[in-house]
């Protein structure tokens, strides 16, 4: 018997922000937003990378795009490049890809940054800021494992 053949999965390339108040370092305050068109699906800004793009190039453009800055500071960048697959209830909404993989980057709002999620194409309902330790009371199930694996690399590097 031949063994069944491995599809190849076939990943979007994105960046994520893990932004940190203006408050950072004195206070260590975490934005997430809630998706305005998933009910309670709350998570980092992110999105895809254009083919002219650099990472950070896409970084600012996700971050005016969906929450009207783009004044912040990078803190830190994740060293590696890191993956998920959709869950089925997402997957056909993101075809033709069946995951995603991320460039991470650690971020502090500017004193002068406001946050504005109406934007020309509003991907968010709502905001706020939490503690390290409360964040995956709020975060969508399938995002878990990736945020836990990336909060957890800049707390070991004390930036958290």
């Amino acid at each position: 018997m031949s063994e069944p053949k491995q599809t190849k999965r076939h990943y979007r390339p994105n960046v994520a922000a893990i932004i940190l108040s203006s408050k950072y370092p004195h206070a260590c305050e975490i934005f997430i937003a809630c998706r305005n068109d998933i009910k309670d699906a709350w998570q980092f800004p992110q999105g895809g990378i254009d083919s002219n793009e650099s990472p950070k190039e896409a970084l600012l453009r996700e971050l005016e795009e969906e929450i009207g800055t783009k004044e912040v500071d990078i803190v830190a960048e994740h060293p590696e490049w890191v993956s998920y697959d959709f869950p089925e209830t997402v997957a056909p909404k993101m075809y033709p890809y069946d995951g995603q993989t991320q460039k991470y980057f650690l971020v502090r709002l500017r004193h002068d940054s406001l946050v504005n999620l109406n934007t020309q194409e509003p991907e968010f309902s709502d905001y706020k800021f939490v503690s390290y330790e409360d964040i995956f009371h709020h975060i969508t199930y399938f995002k878990r494992p990736i945020y836990k694996q990336v909060l957890e690399y800049f707390k070991k590097k004390g930036y958290l």
